[in-house]
């Protein structure tokens, strides 16, 4: 009887460590999620002068030959 209180125990406390463990794994993930976000949502958009004045400097450049 003693050794099933003991099985029983030990079944009760790893159910209880793997439910935390899993929960700290979250955790972890919704945190990594979180650290990485800003890293890719501040894209910075593309220079519209620059593309506008390089096709304008290849049409005067293309006019001249």
């Amino acid at each position: 009887m003693i050794a099933m209180l003991h099985f029983a125990t030990l079944v009760i406390a790893t159910m209880f460590a793997v439910a935390a463990a899993a929960a700290f794994n979250w955790l972890l993930l919704q945190a990594t999620f979180r650290m990485m976000r800003p890293a890719a949502a501040k894209r910075i958009p593309a220079r519209t002068a620059l593309v506008r004045g390089t096709t304008e400097l290849a049409r005067a450049f293309a006019a001249q030959r």
